[in-house]
Formats: structure tokens, sequence, C-alpha cells
């Protein structure tokens, strides 16, 4: 019997925002999908081109509202390095602790999402309650729920207090509790082990071969975690380790983003330990001192995220930006999840990598009279 191609996307109810995804099926089993994307492209990487530095900074934080903090922390460490600026050591570990935060919330969300796809409504619920306490403790320190700007190019943006810490340390104890909760469903619940062992299965083999980052990696055994192999920001005064399973499987990934949520909050808790005085920012010139391409490379919640940017002395705006996200670097990876797996499983295998589909998406321009890829070249070079 031939395959049939099934279509899903780019509006499904699988999907929290637009995409396609063509499935060749036998019967019930996907044999191969072909993933099309494209479907909100917004040019944000020729968008920084003509802005200035510190615009594009805050055009970047768009890219994807979730993972906000990592795209401006990458961001500005790359505008820093191009224009040799050191950062004071307070503003490092500020940036640490709202990174951290950061990736309390986008795990807290993605569980939760997971869980209402598998129909656990009340875990659901539960999870995104926590998830307001995240979002509250966001605000205290940057004035802000979601949208942060809080990372600038010398520093961060605000301060914070010996109350407003106290506060944040009474807060993620509170939040250490109910994570407990949840790794005991996520290891033990049957409605979840029923829907996630052995369900997208990843060797480590393949993990590796496709690129895969972040925790879709680590579920598959791959110690991988910028923030340990290329520490940044006060990594390297702080103690990170990388959170493994080696099942490879939908219930690994999960697995691994409940213990990070652990993690983080340790994180978080030795870093306003350690965390010196002084200030937080230093001035930066507006315009390029110096030619110069650099790039910064950070742990997003989704894994490993990369800015990287050129820039033309006596400029006030970058000559090129390029962005590398972790959900495109995990696509490779997702299609061979899918490979072998039944229909009802395409759901769960694909909530398991924290797809973000807006800051995967790519252009690619074709001459529409001979039908080939088209080649933009810069105006100008360094």
């Amino acid at each position: 019997m031939p395959s049939v191609d099934i279509n899903i996307g780019p509006v499904h109810p699988a999907l929290h925002e637009p995409e396609k995804f063509v499935f060749k099926v036998d019967g019930e089993v996907v044999v191969d999908v072909e993933p099309r994307l494209g479907y909100v492209h917004r040019g944000i990487e020729k968008a920084a081109g003509e802005k200035t530095f510190t615009q594009a900074v805050y055009l970047v934080e768009r890219v994807c509202g979730i993972c906000n903090v990592a795209h401006t922390l990458a961001s500005v460490q790359a505008i820093e390095r191009a224009f040799e600026v050191d950062v004071p050591a307070r503003a490092k570990y500020l940036r640490t602790i709202i990174h951290e935060l950061n990736r309390l919330h986008s795990h807290l969300l993605l569980l939760g999402v997971a869980c209402e796809l598998m129909g656990f409504d009340t875990l659901f619920m539960m999870l995104w309650r926590d998830r307001e306490v995240v979002m509250d403790l966001m605000e205290l320190a940057t004035g802000n729920r979601v949208m942060s700007a809080y990372n600038v190019i010398g520093g961060v943006r605000r301060n914070i207090s010996d109350h407003e810490v106290s506060t944040i340390r009474k807060a993620l104890t509170s939040l250490s509790e109910g994570v407990k909760r949840y790794r005991k469903a996520f290891a033990e619940d049957p409605t979840i082990r029923a829907r996630c062992v052995n369900v997208g299965r990843l060797s480590p083999f393949k993990g590796i071969s496709l690129g895969a980052v972040g925790p879709t990696a680590r579920g598959s055994g791959i110690n991988v975690d910028v923030r340990v192999k290329e520490p940044y920001a006060a990594f390297d005064e702080i103690q990170c380790t990388p959170i493994t399973y080696n099942e490879g499987d939908s219930w690994a990934r999960f697995m691994v983003r409940i213990d990070e949520l652990h993690e983080s909050i340790r994180i978080i808790d030795e870093a306003l330990n350690k965390m010196p005085r002084g200030p937080i920012r230093v001035p930066v010139a507006e315009v390029a001192p110096q030619t110069a391409e650099s790039f910064s490379i950070v742990e997003a919640p989704r894994g490993e995220l990369l800015h990287h940017i050129y820039v033309k002395k006596g400029e006030d705006r970058p000559l090129r930006y390029r962005i590398r996200t972790p959900t495109y670097a995990n696509m490779p990876a997702l299609c061979e999840m899918l490979k072998g797996g039944y229909i009802a499983d395409i759901p769960v295998t694909l909530v398991s990598i924290d797809p973000c589909f807006s800051c995967t998406d790519r252009l690619t321009l074709i001459d529409i009279r001979s039908h080939k890829r088209k080649v933009v070249r810069l105006k100008s070079s360094i």
C-alpha cells in the first residue's frame, strides 16, 4: 500500500504558531516528514541593519517573547565584544539572575502546554499558576512581566535592592516545593508515561550528527550546555550542572526541563549570594570604534543561541546581523524523532522540543523567471 501525505498546519490545534508539516504515513505510522518553514518570517535580521546598535537590541528582543532575555543577552554581548567593552561584575551577575528567571518562565510555560496537549488540564493550570510567580519576579526586577528590556549595551538597565533580593529568595523557595510535586507527576503519573515514554526517540548518535542542542540534546544523553562549555555573564564564577537523561524520548526531554527548574533556582540563589556591589553599566560609544566581526553564544531555554554581527568603524548600526536560533538547529532532529511514530504521537513529540516557529522561520528569494534561488549581495563589505 503506497504512503499517503497528511498536511498539518499552518493552522492546527497542536501548533501554537503557524507552520506546516507534510507527513508521509503508512496506515498510522509516520514514514517521513517534510517541514515547510516561512509562514511567520519577519525579516528581523535585515531590519537590524537599518537600526542603531541600541535600537537593534530592542528589535532582536522581539525575535521571541518567551526567551527575550537570551536574545538581548546574546545581542549586547556580541556588540560589547566588537566594541571591546568591559561590563561591570555586578551587571554580569544581574544578567545571570534575569537569564535564569527567564529560563524558569519558559520551562514552566512549555511543561504546561505539554500537559494541555496530553489532556492533563489540572497539571497544566498548576504549572501556569507557578509561572505567574516567576512573571511577578520578572516585573519586580525589570519593571516588565514578559518583554524585560533589561540588558543594555554596557550592562543592565536596573539594579535590585536588598529588599527585592529577599522577595526573590522567598518566592523561589516556595516555587521549589511546587517543582518537586511536578517532578513526581512527570516521573510517575501513568497518563504522562503512557503518552511520553518511548515516544519520539532520538539516539545520541543521531542527536550529535543532526546538530541537536539544548534540552533536546541533553534528553538523549548528550552533555552539551553553553553555560558550562563556553561560560558567559557570571557563569565562569557560578557552578552549573548540565541535566542529562539517556532515554532519548519525549519523557526524557520533559524531565530534563523539570530538573533544570531546580538547577535554575539553585543558580539564582548562588548568584544572589556572590553578587558584588558596584556599578551596573558603563557608558558606550554610539558608533563602532573599529571594524570588526563578533559573535555571542548563550544557552537559551531551548538551547544554543548564536548572534553574529559585522560592524564598520564610524558606523552607528551593524553592517550585517545574523541569528541562529535553537529551534532552527533542532528541526532535523525533530524530523528524525517523528519517523516511525504514530500519527497520534505527533503533538507530544513536536512539543517535546519546545518549538518556536517565529524565531525559526527563514526566507529564500526565488527568481520567478528562472525559478532559481536568488542571492543578494551586500552593498558594502568589511
